[in-house]
């Protein structure tokens, strides 16, 4: 089978990681596999290296200075829809919601629903959805809201993980005691919480520090970023931002952390989590259906600052190894090369 797998950027972000993992299991299975995307701002390549049997197309995608979030949207689409060739494909399966909107017909990953006010970001969300002819969701609480909103049935098909990779990495000393979360500094990652209940947890653990990971992203978060760093100050706390953190470094980061925070108000499934899981980490997470129903009882929960603090206490101080066992087991099970077959068999259904 020939299968266009098509992303919005070659680093590194959930959906991406999907992408690729996801690509190299499907050519694993012996089907033919090119992965589409934008190179951004001169990229030529992903942000690690990718199983030669996986064909790539990185479609050139300069930077323009001071152009806009929407106008950026619109371009990418453009830029993207000009240089695909969808007629050297059976299956067109786009991960997000500009390569969606770069093709006519396709099937798409709906990782999570958002909610934007840029009109062509909201555009862009709507059409993503309503206009491919098959929809998958990595989680049964997405599919749900799909049904709900759109009156549309989406397959579920679970992310895998590469739990091994995590498993064997040596922990990272250089940061001394820390509590580590991976995303950036965004809003659908909690990060102002983050930071309070990071506060709050400093009274009894002074030596912790809070390191922040990852972030790249299409988005113009400079507000929310500056609101961020105006609330450390004013907490007085000082997080080490690492930024985005070569794919050779992360496993040992994360193996490193006393404990893995993840305090997202949106999320499809929850990869960094369950990496963190994979490492033997403690993690804890927001309190929302989709993480209630994709972690269970592997993690600790929290809904606001002083119970996400309060856990992550807990899960500092008093480590359970019962728990541990549940979170690599869990990992463990979610496979890329299970996600792959459930996705031929998904395809070869069309």
């Amino acid at each position: 089978m020939r299968i266009a797998l098509l992303s919005y950027s070659t680093r590194p972000r959930g959906g991406v990681v999907h992408t690729l993992a996801l690509a190299e299991s499907l050519a694993e299975l012996g089907q033919e596999v090119t992965v589409w995307t934008l190179g951004r701002g001169g990229d030529a390549g992903f942000f690690r290296p990718v199983d030669p049997r996986v064909r790539l197309a990185v479609v050139p995608f300069p930077d323009r200075p001071n152009e806009g979030v929407g106008p950026r949207i619109l371009r990418s689409i453009a830029v993207l829809r000009a240089a695909f060739t969808p007629e050297a494909y059976d299956v067109v399966h786009a991960q997000d919601c500009i390569s969606a909107n770069a093709v006519d017909r396709c099937v798409r990953t709906i990782h999570h629903l958002d909610q934007f006010t840029t009109p062509e970001l909201a555009a862009c969300h709507e059409q993503a959805i309503v206009r491919p002819y098959a929809h998958i969701c990595v989680s049964a609480a997405v599919a749900a809201e799909v049904r709900a909103g759109w009156g549309l049935m989406p397959v579920v098909i679970p992310n895998g993980v590469d739990a091994a990779r995590f498993a064997a990495a040596r922990p990272d000393t250089r940061h001394g005691s820390y509590l580590l979360a991976v995303g950036g500094i965004e809003p659908r990652k909690g990060a102002l919480d983050l930071l309070d209940a990071y506060a709050l947890l400093r009274r009894d653990l002074p030596e912790l520090r809070l390191v922040i990971a990852g972030g790249e992203t299409l988005f113009d978060y400079r507000a929310y970023r500056a609101a961020w760093e105006a609330r450390a100050h004013e907490l007085g706390v000082e997080p080490v931002v690492l930024g985005a953190v070569a794919h050779d470094e992360l496993p040992g980061l994360v193996a490193g952390a006393a404990a893995f925070a993840f305090p997202s108000v949106k999320e499809g499934f929850g990869l960094a989590a369950m990496e963190a899981l994979a490492a033997g980490v403690p993690v804890v997470v927001r309190d929302l259906p989709v993480l209630r129903e994709v972690f269970g009882s592997a993690v600790g929960y929290g809904a606001d600052p002083p119970s996400l603090a309060a856990a992550l206490l807990r899960a500092v101080t008093e480590p359970d190894p019962t728990r541990r066992a549940r979170g690599t087991a869990l990992a463990q099970r979610h496979t890329w090369a299970s996600a792959a077959a459930r996705h031929l068999d998904f395809y070869a259904s069309l």
